[in-house]
């Protein structure tokens, strides 16, 4: 048993923050980072390519024109669709109630225009809905995968 008072820590010159966490990491070089910032360039660029030809579909667009509710099981949606004349497309029309909960749905096939048509044609669409909606339009239009 020491009868010595409490010690005091030993300082010592070879005791520096290098010691106790390591060295510290070098950084990149500059050739490093020109060759890291061109890959990264190279995938933007190929990415933003595989997008741009994704997009070469046929164009489809809808715009809701209106709707009339009938009573609490029936209303009529009126939208404008935009298409390739010749092109066959399908549309969701939903019925919403104030929560903005579906209360009716169904698909309208929208076929090939006749000559005379321009690009957009109007459609009228009736749905039975479950209970009393609020609101009616189109959801999504896609094309019938027979024709493209």
């Amino acid at each position: 048993m020491s009868t010595a008072g409490p010690r005091t820590p030993q300082t010592s010159s070879s005791l520096t923050v290098s010691n106790r966490y390591g060295t510290p990491r070098r950084s990149l070089s500059r050739r490093a980072k020109l060759a890291l910032a061109g890959g990264a360039l190279g995938v933007a660029v190929i990415g933003a390519g595989f997008f741009a030809l994704g997009q070469n579909g046929p164009q489809i667009e809808s715009k809701d024109v209106g709707f009339t509710v009938a009573d609490a099981g029936h209303i009529t949606v009126d939208f404008q669709v935009t298409k390739d004349p010749e092109a066959t497309v399908h549309c969701a029309v939903q019925a919403l109630s104030d929560n903005y909960a579906v209360v009716g749905w169904k698909v309208a096939t929208i076929g090939p225009a006749n000559e005379a048509a321009s690009g957009t044609t109007a459609h009228r669409v009736q749905l039975r809905t479950e209970s009393m909606a609020v609101s009616g339009g189109v959801d999504s239009c896609w094309a019938d995968d027979a024709n493209s």
